[in-house]
């Protein structure tokens, strides 16, 4: 599968984000539970006991009703309405970070296992031949033509090289493993990608310098602007618990029978709490402190989120230029010198010891190079995900 076609697996199927979808969806309704008014009541009464007539229900002659409606006052739905409405922007924050978050994970690992598996080949490449030619030192050995040091010598090569192939299968299960649960895929997935489309990955660059990828992460980064809504969203709840010490009304229509000062008497129902106290003063101070726990909250943020812009840049920095170093013709060589070395021992005209410190050197190289080449990736993936908007080119 190519980087696409995880990615596309990624966002139909991964259950980590199928499920913070929910958040918003239950966001939206927090709203519209926050329009709904409370229900009119409706009570009524009849007679139990009759002492005149010693009756007792004596419905026909005394029964009432009432209907009654609570009105907010103070914008009490407003604020509770704008309250819910900040709760899902911030629930849409959280799923955008969690998006980037797992997609920086995907690609990581995507790019992992592309390495790993390339050190594989190279491993794999180096084990053949190193196993067909311990195969026949030990046939020359047992039969007296080469000494048991030098068996012992190709042994202790071919045990590394084991060593490194079950090092690097183990890596790649694991990452494996995380494809598929990243992508949902059950198979195992392996990396559709080209030698030339690898160099572009790896040639790209930031557009900006340091300070401007500070700026851009400080307006795109969705953890910070998570913190930043936290503010407006406790100024908001601070507001809604002002107002809930603004008294209601009850309003409300009143039937009675026949014990009123008119008979089949229809009056007009007022009610309101009497406001000797503020009922809500405890809320309201701990909303403020909210705002400004908040406050101090986003400032760290905004500091954490530029210290780290500047440290994965250098960090990404440092590497490029490293590998940088390394010219394309550099690589060749190798190459070069390690088949040339083949074919000069096969030839006799390379020691065995010299031959074996040589293939010693190169097994390092070759894992350390693939490694160099994975963590520039992995930088500039680090970067992407605190700047959280183009720029690589």
């Amino acid at each position: 599968m190519s980087l696409l076609d995880c990615e596309n697996a990624f966002q139909t199927n991964n259950l980590q984000l199928l499920a913070e979808q929910y958040n918003i969806n239950m966001a939206d309704a927090d709203i519209l539970q926050a329009k709904i008014w409370e229900l009119p009541q409706l009570s009524g009464y009849i007679n139990a006991y009759n002492p005149e007539d010693k009756r007792a229900f004596n419905v026909s002659k005394a029964k009432g009703a009432e209907v009654t409606q609570l009105i907010y006052m103070g914008g009490k739905k407003k604020n509770e309405i704008a309250f819910a409405k900040s709760n899902k922007e911030l629930a849409q924050l959280q799923f955008s970070q969690l998006l980037v978050e797992l997609k920086t994970q995907l690609h990581t690992t995507y790019y992992n296992l592309y390495y790993e598996q390339l050190k594989l080949d190279n491993t794999n490449k180096q084990l053949g031949y190193m196993n067909d030619l311990l195969s026949a030192y030990k046939v020359q050995s047992a039969k007296g033509n080469v000494s048991l040091k030098d068996e012992v010598r190709l042994q202790s090569i071919v045990i590394q090289l084991n060593n490194d192939k079950i090092g690097i299968n183990k890596n790649i299960l694991e990452f494996e493993q995380n494809l598929k649960v990243l992508t949902g895929v059950t198979e195992d997935i392996e990396p559709q990608l080209s030698e030339s489309e690898a160099k572009e990955v790896l040639a790209a660059q930031p557009f900006g310098d340091e300070a401007e990828l500070k700026r851009k992460a400080v307006e795109n980064n969705a953890d910070y602007l998570y913190n930043l809504k936290l503010i407006d969203n406790s100024k908001l709840y601070s507001q809604w618990q002002k107002s809930l010490n603004v008294p209601d009304l009850n309003v409300g229509a009143q039937w009675d029978q026949n014990s009123g000062t008119f008979r089949n008497e229809v009056n007009l129902m007022v009610g309101i709490p009497l406001p000797l106290w503020k009922s809500n003063q405890g809320n309201i101070e701990k909303a403020n402190y909210a705002i400004k726990q908040n406050q101090k909250n986003a400032e760290y943020q905004k500091l954490n989120l530029e210290t780290k812009v500047q440290s994965a840049y250098k960090t990404w920095k440092g590497q490029y230029d490293q590998l940088a170093e390394i010219k394309t013709t550099d690589l060749n060589n190798l190459e070069l010198v390690y088949n040339g070395m083949l074919k000069n021992f096969r030839n006799g005209n390379v020691s065995l010891i010299e031959f074996t410190d040589f293939m010693e050197s190169y097994r390092q190289t070759a894992l350390q190079i693939y490694d160099m080449k994975n963590e520039i990736i992995q930088s500039a993936e680090q970067l992407n995900q605190l700047v959280q908007t183009k720029i690589f080119y």
